[in-house]
């Protein structure tokens, strides 16, 4: 994935609207701490930076981890 390309967010439920595509504007990494799959107690030390993407949907920019995202 790099600067330019078509994405929309991997398996969201709902309605149509809410899969629209979207541009990549930046790419980026940080880390990202997953609740579901670390638990609710925050320890920053364990984990390592994974890479982001901001995206401009609709004239808004939102980050995501590019692990969410997928090619159009």
């Amino acid at each position: 994935m790099k600067v330019g390309d078509l994405v929309r967010i991997k398996g969201v439920p709902g309605p149509r609207n809410s899969r629209r595509p979207g541009i990549v504007v930046k790419i980026f990494e940080k880390k990202c701490w997953r609740t579901q799959e670390l638990g609710p107690m925050i320890d920053w030390r364990k984990i390592d930076p994974e890479p982001h993407a901001e995206v401009m949907i609709n004239e808004k920019v939102l980050g995501f981890p590019i692990a969410e995202l997928e090619l159009v």
